[in-house]
């Protein structure tokens, strides 16, 4: 992944943020990574002063959301970040257990670019973090400006 690039997670559970962590580090993803714990704190960072500085230095982001988060749930956090134009581009991959077709499909309806379930087998989840970091290696990330 291009060194212009933050990875931003939001993830309620510290045990999960911490396995997503050291797992993408470990498929080779060496950005810099900005953990946040709920759905205010995340619309907070993209309103505020560090989100719009680091656009100002040409970096870029990608968003790692989970869905059941307290203060505002995920699909919230994508709805409001979809319907904004400062943040409209970035783009959001929902990490969640999950896995209700309705939720799926209305992720996707508000603009999340992939969905992925997370097992709740403990070496299946650590199996598709390292997927996840191998594609975030190869992905493409808009310029947000």
């Amino acid at each position: 992944m291009k060194k212009n690039i933050r990875i931003v997670i939001a993830e309620d559970d510290e045990g999960h943020a911490l396995l997503i962590k050291r797992n993408l580090k470990r498929a080779g993803v060496i950005n810099p990574i900005i953990h946040l714990k709920n759905g205010e704190e995340v619309l907070d960072f993209f309103d505020g002063k560090l989100y719009q500085q680091e656009l100002e230095n040409g970096v870029s982001f990608i968003l790692l959301l989970d869905i059941k988060m307290p203060k505002k749930d995920g699909i919230e956090v994508l709805e409001e970040l979809k319907g904004n134009p400062n943040t409209r581009k970035v783009p959001v991959i929902m990490i969640t257990t999950t896995d209700n077709p309705k939720e799926i499909d209305l992720c996707h309806k508000l603009g999340c670019n992939s969905y992925i379930v997370k097992p709740i087998d403990y070496q299946k989840f650590i199996e598709v973090v390292k997927r996840l970091g191998y594609f975030l290696e190869i992905v493409e990330v808009p310029s947000l400006q």
